[in-house]
C-alpha cells in the first residue's frame, strides 16, 4: 500500500476524478458510490493534485472557512457550496515550544467538521438523483459532524454508533435531524453494520475512513498552521491516531506544500495512541509495515480516549509509512495521563474531551526539546463527554 501523496495523476475536474485503490490499483468513478475497492475491500485514495499553489499573500480577504484553500481542494470552484464556517481555529501557546490548535472550536465542537464538509458537498454535487440517503458510522464526533452538514444540505442521514456512545453525542446527532442507530458491541461492530447499509442502492457512505475526500478536508489543518505561522510549519506535528484521518490528511498537506516549494523541509509526525488500544504503536515498534492479517477480532479494552480506540484501522499501512517517512514516531498515553492532561488544560481555561487531550498528555511526558517547536491539536470539546472519571 502507498500513502496518498501529491504525486498522484491530476484529474481534469471533480466530475471526472476517480477513486484508486493504493493496494492493487483498482479504480472506480466517484459517481459510482463505490465505497471500497471491489478486489481487496480496502479504502480508496483519490487521483488529485492541487491545481496551483495556495497563494499565502492573497488569503487575507478570502472566506473564513475551509474553502479559502480552494486550490488545494478536489471540490473547489467558483460555486463551492456547503459551509458552516469551519476551520480557522485559534493557535495558542502552551509552553515556549509547544502550541495548541483549538479544533474543538469547530461548529460541531470537533475537528471532524474538516472532513465532513467535504463528504456532504460531494454528496450534494452527485445530486438527489444518485444520492437518496447518507449513512455514517462513528464513535460520536464524526457522526455528529456528518449529521450537521447533511442537515445543512438537506440530505437524509443515518448514523450508526456503539451503544456505549456518550448520550451527549447521540443527543447532538439527533438534534441535527439524523436517525441514530445504536449498535451492540464495539466500534468495529458499528462499522460492520453501517457498511451493510451502505451497500443499499442510492446510499452515499460518508465514511471518514474509506472515503479519501475526508482526508482532503482534514489536510486543511496543516494548511492553516502554514498560514498561521507565516509560510512555515513547526518541527513536529503531533496528532492523535485511531483511524488516522487527521494524520494522513496532515501528511497529504505536507507533501503538497513541499512539492510546490512552499516549505523547505517536512516536519516529523508524532502519532499518539491510548496505551490500552495501541495496535499501530506496537506494529511501529516491531518494525512492521502493516497490522498482522491473522489477528483475531476482539473487543478492545475500555479507554477514556474512545475516539481513537480502533483495534484494526483500515489504513494502518498508510499510517505506519507516513510516520516513518516523516522521521516521526509513536507515543502512547495511560488513562491516568489522560485524566491529568484534561485537568491541566482545564486549569488553563481549555475544557477538552479525553480523546482530544491525548497529544498534550503525550507531550507533557516528554523531556523539553530545546530549539524544536511542536503543535498539538485539541480535537473535541469537553462538553461532549464531561470530565473523565477519577
Amino acid at each position: 500500500m502507498t500513502i496518498p501523496t501529491a504525486s498522484t495523476p491530476p484529474a481534469a475536474s471533480a466530475a471526472s476524478m476517480t477513486y484508486r485503490c493504493p493496494a492493487d490499483g483498482s479504480r472506480a468513478p466517484v459517481e459510482s458510490l463505490a465505497w471500497h475497492c471491489p478486489t481487496c475491500g480496502g479504502p480508496w485514495d483519490l487521483d488529485f493534485i492541487p491545481s496551483s499553489p495556495v497563494p499565502l499573500n492573497s488569503l487575507t480577504g478570502r472566506e473564513n472557512s475551509l474553502w479559502r484553500y480552494e486550490e488545494a481542494l478536489p471540490l473547489a470552484g467558483p460555486a463551492a457550496g456547503v459551509t458552516l464556517g469551519e476551520g480557522r481555529t485559534p493557535l495558542i501557546p502552551l509552553t515556549d515550544s509547544i502550541s495548541a490548535k483549538l479544533d474543538f472550536l469547530m461548529p460541531t465542537l470537533s475537528f471532524k467538521d474538516r472532513g465532513a464538509v467535504m463528504l456532504a458537498e460531494l454528496a450534494r454535487r452527485l445530486g438527489p438523483g444518485r444520492v437518496a440517503r447518507v449513512v455514517a458510522d462513528s464513535s460520536g464526533n464524526a457522526g455528529t459532524a456528518v449529521a450537521a452538514y447533511c442537515a445543512r444540505t438537506r440530505l437524509p442521514c443515518t448514523v450508526y454508533v456503539p451503544e456505549a456512545t456518550s448520550p451527549k453525542k447521540t443527543e447532538q446527532i439527533r438534534a441535527h435531524g439524523a436517525h441514530v442507530t445504536l449498535v451492540p458491541g464495539d466500534r468495529e461492530a458499528t462499522a460492520v453494520a453501517a457498511r451493510a447499509a451502505a451497500d443499499q442502492p442510492g446510499t452515499f457512505y460518508a465514511s471518514h475512513v474509506h472515503n479519501p475526500y475526508f482526508l482532503h478536508g482534514t489536510k486543511t489543518y496543516v494548511y492553516e498552521l502554514w498560514e498561521d505561522l507565516g509560510g512555515r510549519l513547526p518541527d513536529t506535528v503531533v496528532v492523535p491516531v485511531g483511524n488516522g484521518t487527521l494524520l494522513l490528511g496532515a501528511w497529504l498537506a505536507i507533501g503538497e506544500l513541499h512539492a510546490q516549494g512552499l516549505i523547505t523541509g517536512r516536519p516529523a509526525l508524532i502519532a499518539v495512541q491510548a496505551k490500552a488500544v495501541s495496535p499501530l504503536a506496537a506494529a511501529f515498534r516491531a518494525g512492521a509495515h502493516d497490522l498482522p492479517g491473522d489477528t483475531p477480532s476482539h473487543t478492545p479494552p475500555p479507554t477514556l480516549a474512545e475516539g481513537i480506540a480502533i483495534p484494526r484501522p483500515p489504513r494502518a499501512a498508510q499510517i505506519l509509512r507516513a510516520v516513518r517517512e516523516s522521521g516521526g514516531t509513536f507515543l502512547t498515553v495511560t488513562e491516568d495521563q489522560l485524566r491529568t492532561a484534561q485537568l491541566d488544560l482545564a486549569a488553563r481555561g481549555l475544557f477538552v474531551e479525553p480523546t482530544g487531550v491525548a497529544c498534550w498528555a503525550a507531550m507533557m511526558a516528554q523531556p523539553p526539546q530545546e530549539g524544536r517547536t511542536s503543535v498539538v491539536p485539541l480535537c473535541g470539546a469537553g462538553a461532549k463527554t464531561g470530565l473523565a472519571a477519577q
